[in-house]
């Protein structure tokens, strides 16, 4: 099965542009499968076996969304598998998928979300960096991974466009705010190392996920914001604040990269939720 699964990683990568999260997540889920069905001839692999290793999934209590990542996982492998004439039958076929409950993204009002932005308070060279990571990521909704791969020529002053790597290794142009800017520039004047990466740690190299998920936690804890915030919160509370302004939902899903419409969708459904809760709270005979 090892064989297989190393030449199915190689066409995501190849072939589909994977980026390097998705084949991480994808070896280690057919890893598990693989160690479950202790190392059995893909060929012989029937629908008894899957469903076994769904029952073996729901008794580990994990979360459905987990358990439904991991059968997509199966599900292209052998869809490759049977592509390339590996097997003759997809043990796959009539197996369901777990329904996933549906879940509001968290997302911030615009006072908190200034007010997250200006806890850097001091002029230091870091404070600078995080209040410049705090005004990119609200002022273009990107993704953390888009964030820590940014580089400085990718960042266009002058224009006022900031070009990322999203998923499936795409690039796509984002318009950047001029407080964004502004505090860039004011970094980058400050910091001494003149490398390629934007964003650097103390040890002048390319800041991680980690990191920034580290200094988002400090600065929630400084101002004393309740909830389970990440660096994606500012990226829903961008969609959020676009929509209720007015912004139509295909620009919207532009500007977040998504590859489908129905992924911008469930902001507006956050928007009918605010509108609702003003209603009730607002009409007489609510």
């Amino acid at each position: 099965m090892d064989r297989h699964i190393n030449k199915f990683l190689t066409y995501l990568e190849i072939e589909k542009n994977a980026s390097a999260h998705t084949l991480t997540n994808y070896h280690m889920d057919l890893r598990q499968t693989r160690d479950f069905l202790q190392g059995k001839d893909v060929q012989k692999i029937d629908r008894l076996d899957v469903r076994k290793y769904l029952a073996h999934l729901k008794g580990k209590n994990l979360r459905k969304r987990t358990v439904a990542r991991k059968l997509s996982a199966l599900r292209s492998f052998f869809r490759f598998l049977m592509r390339d004439g590996y097997i003759k039958s997809n043990p796959l076929t009539g197996i369901i998928s777990p329904k996933l409950d549906k879940s509001l993204p968290l997302f911030l009002d615009v006072h908190k979300v200034a007010k997250l932005i200006e806890a850097p308070e001091n002029k230091g060279v870091f404070a600078l960096r995080d209040r410049a990571i705090l005004e990119t990521l609200y002022s273009t909704g990107m993704r953390l991974s888009e964030l820590t791969g940014l580089d400085v020529d990718r960042v266009d002053f002058i224009a006022g466009m900031v070009k990322v790597l999203g998923k499936g290794k795409k690039e796509r142009l984002i318009p950047i705010g001029d407080k964004a800017l502004r505090t860039i520039r004011d970094y980058l004047e400050l910091r001494t190392k003149n490398v390629k990466a934007l964003f650097l740690n103390k040890n002048n190299r390319r800041l991680t996920g980690r990191g920034v998920q580290d200094l988002v936690n400090k600065y929630i804890r400084i101002i004393s914001l309740k909830g389970k915030i990440s660096p994606h919160t500012l990226r829903h509370s961008f969609a959020t604040h676009l929509l209720d302004k007015g912004a139509d939902l295909r620009s919207v899903q532009e500007l977040l990269g998504h590859a489908s419409l129905s992924t911008t969708q469930i902001y507006t459904h956050v928007t009918t939720e605010r509108l609702k809760s003003v209603y009730n709270k607002a009409h007489p005979r609510a």
